[in-house]
């Protein structure tokens, strides 16, 4: 099974088919299909690496890649709701990052989900339902996490953002259930207070913000 695929980025666009990329590595040139958020950062000729969920079929072997090991996560998580394929899974993460998906199911949004393409509302309310009090899929290497809402462009900058905010929003649900609240409680009270501010607050404001929207 792939990983992880760091070569050059051959061509990337969309098609018919949806996102694709061919990555050359070694000179054998990998075909993938690939969301928004991937393709937007590849550039013809120049070095990628990529996270890859593998989908082996009877006649086929699909590869998918993603810029973030918690997008890829996401995508195999999404997969675990009956009636979600790949595809609406990709369309997912094409509108909402991981983080927004965590704070999504955490309040049980379904409108949130029913935006992407290909996902209609008896779709988006089950997606919702399932995923609502279970913590972030553990990726390869990894321990569960958030990562942040804006991260539209991964660079060295967004993804050290990113890691910050994981452990911002970890922290706060960690605190919160020291005290005594439920894991999906937490994670649901986080997300609410985590959605007031304009940028990350200091964990003892988030915590803060968080009791209140418990109590409330």
């Amino acid at each position: 099974m792939i990983g992880m695929i760091s070569g050059t980025c051959l061509m990337a666009g969309q098609t018919a088919s949806g996102g694709e990329a061919i990555i050359d590595c070694g000179g054998v040139g990998y075909l993938l299909r690939c969301g928004v958020r991937a393709l937007r950062d590849m550039r013809e000729g120049a070095p990628v690496r990529l996270h890859v969920e593998t989908h082996v079929r009877e006649q086929s072997i699909t590869l998918f890649g993603f810029t973030t090991e918690e997008e890829r996560a996401w995508f195999e998580r999404l997969q675990a709701v009956q009636g979600v394929g790949p595809k609406a899974a990709l369309a997912i993460l094409d509108i909402l990052t991981p983080g927004d998906v965590m704070s999504a199911a955490a309040l049980e949004d379904k409108a949130a989900f029913a935006r992407a393409s290909g996902v209609g509302p008896k779709l988006a309310a089950r997606i919702a339902t399932e995923l609502s009090g279970k913590p972030p899929p553990v990726g390869r290497g990894f321990t569960s996490a958030f990562t942040a809402p804006t991260a539209d462009v991964v660079d060295g900058a967004t993804r050290n953002e990113g890691l910050s905010d994981m452990r911002l929003r970890n922290d706060a649900v960690s605190a919160l259930s020291n005290l005594g609240i439920g894991q999906s409680d937490a994670l649901r009270a986080v997300a609410a207070a985590y959605s007031q501010f304009d940028s990350d607050p200091a964990l003892d404001d988030l915590v803060r913000a968080a009791l209140k929207a418990v109590g409330s």
